[in-house]
C-alpha cells in the first residue's frame, strides 16, 4: 500500500558547502584529540583531501581487487549488502535496506530517454551502478501493480486503496526522481507502454515558440520533436502493433524555422494507421509535431492491449511560469504560464482514469506551488521521505564498501553525526562521508 509519509523535521537548512565547513571545523570525526584547530574560513570546502585515498585511479584499482573478496559485501548487523533479486519485480519487503545492482547496458536499454541527474551522480561517486531498495519505492511499485492486477493482491477487491494518479512530493534530495526512474524501469520490464519524461522543465524552457491562432495556445515544435523521438526509443516495437483509434485530421502549425505551409492546414490520418506511423510523421514533419503530441495523449487513453503509464519528472515546472514571454508593449512583456503551452496543457491534467505519476524536482523549481494544485486529485500527493536512520546505516556501509569512507574512521558515532547533520539528505551525506575522520 502506498503509504502517507510525513516530512522530516527541520526542512530549512544551509547549503551542503556551509555544512561541510561546520563539519570539518566544529565536529570531531576522529577518536584522537586535535592539537590545533583550523579556522572555518581557511578550511577547503570544495576539494577532497589530497592523498592517495582520494586518487580515483587508485580507488578504482582497489575496488576491482575488492570484487574478489565477497566477505566485504556485508551490511549492518551482518546482513548482505546486495540483494539477490534478479529484477525490480522480484523485490520484496525483505530486500529493503539492501542495494540492487544494475548494468550500464541494461539501464541504457530500458531508460534510453536518460537517467536522472541524482542517479548519475550516485553512480559516478560510488563507482558502482547500484541503488538502495527503499520501502517507499516498493509501496509505489505495488500501488500500480494493484491497479493492473487487483485479484493477486486482494481476493475480494477490498481493503487496499490504490491510486491511479500519484504526485511524488517531499524535501530536496529525498530520491523522488530516482524512484520514478526505477518505477519506469519496472513497468517496462513488465511489458507496459510507458510515456516517460525525465526532464519536464525542458517543455517550458528553450527552443522556438509561437502562438497558434486557432487554439490561442503556445506551440513549441522543437520540444515536440524531441518528445516524440524519446518516446520512440524504447516503445517502437509496441507502437508498430497498436493501431490509431482516432482518425480526425491533425491540425498543422508553424514549423521550426520554416514558417507555415501555404497549401495545407491539417494532416489526414487514414484508417489503419499505426501509432508508429503517427509518431514518425510528427518527427519527420515539423509542422505536425505539436499536433501529433496532442493526438498521442488522446491515443494513449484508448490503448487497451497493454497497461499504459505516463511518468513525468520535474512535474512541478508545469504549474509555474515558463521561460517564454509575450510582448505587450514596446517596453514590456507578459510572462507565459506553463498551462498556456499546448503540450503541457495536453499532458498536465491528472483528472482522468489513466495511470499517471509525476515527481516534483525542487532542484529545478522555478516558483513556489500552492498546496492544492489545479488538475490534480486532492489525495494524489504522496510525501517521499529522506533517508531513515536504518537506511542511512546501510548507505554508509555501502560507501564504506565502495571506499568513499576510510575504514579506520568508520564508526557508528561518526556516520550518525553526518546523518543528523544532513537530516537524511542523501546528496549531502554522500558529499560529507569522505571527510569522516
Amino acid at each position: 500500500m502506498l503509504r502517507s509519509l510525513t516530512r522530516t523535521a527541520a526542512s530549512n537548512h544551509d547549503s551542503w558547502r556551509n555544512k561541510l565547513t561546520t563539519t570539518i571545523s566544529s565536529l570531531n570525526f576522529s577518536s584522537k584529540p586535535h592539537t590545533k584547530s583550523t579556522p572555518a574560513s581557511k578550511t577547503p570546502i570544495t576539494t577532497a583531501p589530497a592523498d592517495s585515498f582520494f586518487d580515483e585511479q587508485e580507488r578504482l584499482r582497489n575496488l576491482t581487487a575488492d570484487e574478489k573478496n565477497p566477505s566485504l559485501n556485508v551490511g549492518p548487523n551482518g546482513r548482505p549488502l546486495f540483494t539477490a533479486a534478479p529484477s525490480l519485480s522480484k523485490l520484496t519487503n525483505n530486500d529493503t535496506c539492501t542495494y540492487f545492482q544494475l548494468t550500464k547496458e541494461a539501464l541504457d536499454a530500458v531508460l534510453p530517454e536518460g537517467l536522472p541527474m541524482g542517479m548519475e551522480k550516485e553512480f559516478k561517486d560510488s563507482m558502482r551502478n547500484a541503488l538502495l531498495v527503499r520501502q517507499s519505492f516498493l509501496d509505489l511499485r505495488d500501488n500500480f501493480r494493484r491497479v493492473v492486477d487487483p485479484p493477486m493482491w486482494s481476493p475480494h477487491g477490498k481493503g487496499v486503496k490504490v491510486r491511479k494518479q500519484v504526485v511524488l512530493d517531499g524535501p530536496v534530495s529525498s530520491g523522488k526522481s530516482i524512484a520514478l526512474a526505477m518505477l519506469v524501469q519496472w513497468a517496462r520490464e513488465e511489458g507496459w507502454l510507458v510515456f516517460y519524461v525525465p526532464k519536464g522543465k525542458e517543455w517550458t524552457h528553450g527552443g522556438f515558440f509561437y502562438k497558434h491562432p486557432q487554439t490561442g495556445l503556445w506551440d513549441t515544435p522543437v520540444q515536440a520533436e524531441y518528445v516524440l523521438k524519446d518516446f520512440m526509443k524504447y516503445n517502437e516495437s509496441y507502437l508498430k502493433q497498436l493501431p490509431c483509434q482516432i482518425y480526425d485530421p491533425i491540425p498543422l502549425g508553424e514549423g521550426a524555422g520554416v514558417g507555415w505551409l501555404k497549401d495545407a492546414d491539417s494532416l489526414a490520418v487514414p484508417e489503419g494507421t499505426m501509432l508508429y506511423e503517427l509518431v514518425q510523421t510528427g518527427i519527420e514533419q515539423t509542422h505536425a509535431a505539436v499536433g501529433v503530441v496532442v493526438r498521442l495523449r488522446k491515443e494513449l487513453s484508448l490503448v487497451k492491449d497493454m497497461p499504459v503509464l505516463i511518468a513525468i519528472d520535474q512535474y512541478n515546472n508545469w504549474f509555474t511560469f515558463s521561460e517564454y514571454e509575450e510582448p505587450v508593449t514596446i517596453r514590456s512583456c507578459r510572462p507565459i504560464h506553463a498551462k498556456e503551452l499546448t503540450m503541457v496543457k495536453a499532458f498536465r491534467s491528472m483528472m482522468h482514469d489513466d495511470m499517471m505519476v509525476g515527481a516534483f524536482s525542487h532542484s529545478t523549481a522555478v516558483g513556489k506551488l500552492r498546496k492544492d494544485l489545479p488538475d490534480v486529485p486532492v489525495d494524489a500527493r504522496a510525501m517521499f521521505p529522506r533517508y531513515s536512520l536504518e537506511e542511512a546505516e546501510t548507505v554508509c556501509h555501502y560507501y564504506l564498501r565502495q571506499r568513499l569512507i576510510r575504514r579506520e574512521a568508520f564508526s557508528e558515532d561518526n556516520w550518525k553525526k553526518i546523518y543528523f547533520l544532513c537530516n537524511g539528505n542523501g546528496t549531502e551525506m554522500r558529499g560529507l562521508v569522505p571527510f569522516m575522520r
